[in-house]
């Protein structure tokens, strides 16, 4: 499918520049929580006008899917709709008709959407400068979420990293993860990454009770 896509101004590398701009927050989790987290927090956050990015068509397909057996609408506008689908979903958002749409990089960069509040990073970008595009999007006037499966904190890092900062993290008040067995979850327990602003906090509480 032939796509117009908008190219992004030049100012939307600055990567450190756009990161100190832009309000981010991360929420760890594994990736077959990542719908449920999202359900929970769209449940508990304000209604805003929110671009939901994955990396795939399928992810889009199945996070419009899950969301509407939750009574969720949030369609998902991906290459496999005709272009007259991919704008009428892009003047719908625009007009505040729907408030969330969920697509992939591509094309987010054709639907032209003139008042995204929100990015959710709802998978990390295989490249990192598409994260900063990403962000251009929101900035200095909206947020960026991001949720990170334990497979993508590598990205994270890298991100985090060109940024020159951290990027918060929280967690969703009210969201439960899915039980695993014991088996794994010995397994999966030095995979997991604890909160990093808790794990410098707990660092520099530990050097202040050797110091005293």
């Amino acid at each position: 499918m032939d796509v117009k896509i908008k190219k992004p101004r030049k100012r939307y590398f600055d990567n450190v520049s756009v990161g100190k701009r832009t309000k981010q927050v991360v929420y760890s989790c594994e990736q077959h929580d990542k719908a449920a987290m999202f359900e929970q927090f769209i449940k508990n956050s304000e209604s805003k006008q929110t671009a939901v990015l994955v990396k795939s068509k399928r992810n889009a397909d199945a996070l419009s899917a899950y969301l509407k057996t939750k009574d969720i609408q949030a369609p998902a506008i991906h290459g496999n709709l005709r272009i007259q689908q991919i704008e009428e979903a892009g003047k719908a958002f625009n007009a505040s008709e729907i408030n969330i749409i969920i697509t992939t990089d591509m094309i987010l960069k054709s639907l032209e959407l003139t008042n995204i509040q929100r990015i959710v990073n709802y998978d990390l970008p295989i490249q990192q400068e598409e994260y900063f595009i990403r962000l251009a999007y929101v900035d200095e006037v909206g947020e960026a979420i991001s949720f990170v499966a334990p497979d993508e904190e590598g990205m994270l890092q890298i991100i985090e990293f060109k940024m020159k900062l951290e990027i918060p993290e929280e967690e969703i008040a009210g969201f439960i993860p899915t039980e695993i067995s014991e088996k794994d979850s010995k397994s999966q327990k030095n995979q997991k990454k604890k909160p990093r602003h808790r794990k410098k906090k707990q660092k520099e509480e530990s050097q202040s009770t050797k110091e005293s």
